[in-house]
């Protein structure tokens, strides 16, 4: 037996309840602090040497890779691309 959905879709049951905008801001943290991190191993850049060319602390890198601290500032995000020869896109679609 062939089973339909019921129902919406999850995107439109997120919005019903009220937090769309924060799950899918999470999830697009979550993302690129995982693609920050990638690109650090990938030239083998260290945690130290990642905050020195940033020009920050260690502890606001580690707040930057937390995939569960979203208080992230773009500025932030562009610092770290630059660190590790990478560029930031935004766009809305």
């Amino acid at each position: 037996m062939k089973r339909q959905n019921i129902g919406s879709s999850f995107d439109s049951w997120l919005k019903e309840e009220g937090i769309y905008e924060e799950v899918t801001a999470r999830a697009i943290k979550r993302v690129l602090a995982r693609q920050v991190e990638a690109a650090m191993n990938e030239k083998k850049i260290s945690k130290a040497e990642m905050a020195r060319r940033m020009r920050t602390s260690r502890a606001a890198l580690d707040r930057l890779l937390d995939p569960e601290n979203d208080g992230v500032t773009l500025s932030t995000l562009q610092k770290a691309a630059s660190a590790v020869g990478r560029e930031i896109r935004l766009e809305l679609i």
